[in-house]
């Protein structure tokens, strides 16, 4: 089954679509990636998207005009991933939507919000679209969250010693795979949803985000400001648990600063880096993690990569490529693997991982232009990933 996963993430920058061909043998998954491209958001919808997250308020109205928005702009991420992608012919499409608000009371999610009707993708390409995978489950007592966990996984599970994999977005998100116990996964904390607010902040809005962690290498680290932040409680939590920007947005930056001024811009942007390196660290000492598998868009800032490092001294660290997986769309072919387990009856996350109180498939189905045919009902889920084919 030829599969188009499209994701965008908590820096709602950009549309990650990949392709892959998907086949269940036994307990084994088997996947070949086909491809995969960035669709960055036209600025006027980032411009939308941004005046609706939280701290701000908005109104139900620019809600359904945004859901509108971003259902056509993923439309045409999939009809461009039909085309490119899979020479014409696509059997499935999955969306994941943005997601605007994830409900978190107590260290319980209530809910979660991903927008992007995909009525529009289904019209476009005239395929079945899996879409609203998070909420189900919310309502199955989980966090929503990390669901790439079930591709990280399968992916992990037959390598040695006790790896993880580490996803740098907005949001740090860790799967921890060990040998004798059930995975967990959970957000350690800020990736880059701080440095980026930071960015923006101190350049009145020239730059968005810290090239190659160029401004985090110039400066250093405050002792004082990196304490205040992680006093935060989140970090104390047990796992399960999830956040987002709806928590570390720039109202936070900006009472952390006011609470610890810190004159360079530069040192603002190395203390924040440290931060996410601290956590993420605190994170893999926990559960005695010896390699660590990276991906998202953090694995391609440098400093970032070398202070989690300095962090982890004697663990190995290592990207998704070297495993196959392309580290710049392992999120959509994360998503692309769900939307594939759910049409084969199959459930797409790991409870473990997620805090649900059972399995059980995910999300939605949009008919396409043809009656709704879906593939007969696994018997097996898989247990292992296998990536055929060179990396993409």
């Amino acid at each position: 089954m030829r599969v188009i996963g499209l994701m965008s993430g908590t820096s709602y920058d950009a549309i990650d679509a990949a392709a892959a061909e998907l086949t269940l043998l036994g307990d084994e998954l088997v996947m070949r990636p086909m491809g995969a491209f960035s669709l960055p958001y036209p600025q006027e919808l980032r411009t939308r998207i941004a005046a609706v997250l939280p701290p701000a308020t908005t109104t139900a109205a620019d809600v359904c005009r945004l859901n509108t928005g971003i259902g056509r702009s993923f439309a045409d991420a999939a009809v461009r991933a039909v085309d490119e992608l899979c020479g014409g012919a696509a059997d499935l499409v999955v969306s994941h939507g943005q997601t605007v608000f994830h409900w978190v009371e107590d260290g319980a999610v209530r809910g979660t919000l991903q927008l992007g009707q995909p009525a529009w993708i289904a019209e476009a390409t005239g395929l079945p679209v899996v879409s609203d995978l998070r909420g189900r489950d919310v309502a199955a007592g989980g966090q929503g969250a990390p669901l790439v966990s079930m591709l990280d996984t399968l992916l992990l599970r037959a390598r040695d010693g006790v790896p993880a994999a580490l996803n740098l977005g907005g949001i740090a998100n860790v799967t921890v795979v060990p040998p004798d116990a059930d995975p967990v996964a959970f957000d350690t904390g800020p990736a880059n949803a701080l440095v980026d607010a930071a960015v923006g902040h101190l350049t009145g809005g020239a730059r968005d985000h810290d090239e190659d962690g160029r401004g985090a290498a110039a400066g250093r680290v405050d002792q004082g400001l990196l304490a205040w932040l992680l006093d935060d409680p989140y970090y104390r939590r047990s796992a399960p648990k999830s956040t987002g920007k709806e928590h570390f947005h720039l109202p936070y930056l900006l009472e952390a600063l006011e609470a610890r001024p810190v004159a360079n811009p530069d040192d603002v942007l190395a203390t924040l880096t440290r931060l996410t390196a601290v956590t993420v660290a605190d994170a893999c000492r926990a559960h005695g993690v010896t390699e660590l598998v990276v991906s998202g868009g953090g694995a391609r800032n440098p400093e970032m990569m070398r202070v989690i490092g300095e962090e982890l001294p004697g663990v190995r660290l290592l990207s998704s490529d070297d495993l196959g997986v392309p580290s710049a769309a392992k999120e959509a072919l994360a998503f692309a693997v769900l939307g594939f387990l759910t049409v084969h009856g199959l459930p797409g996350q790991v409870p473990s991982c997620t805090g649900a109180r059972h399995a059980t498939p995910l999300g939605c189905v949009t008919p396409g232009r043809r009656p709704l045919s879906l593939p007969k009902p696994a018997t097996v889920p898989p247990r292992l990933l296998r990536v055929a084919g060179p990396p993409v």
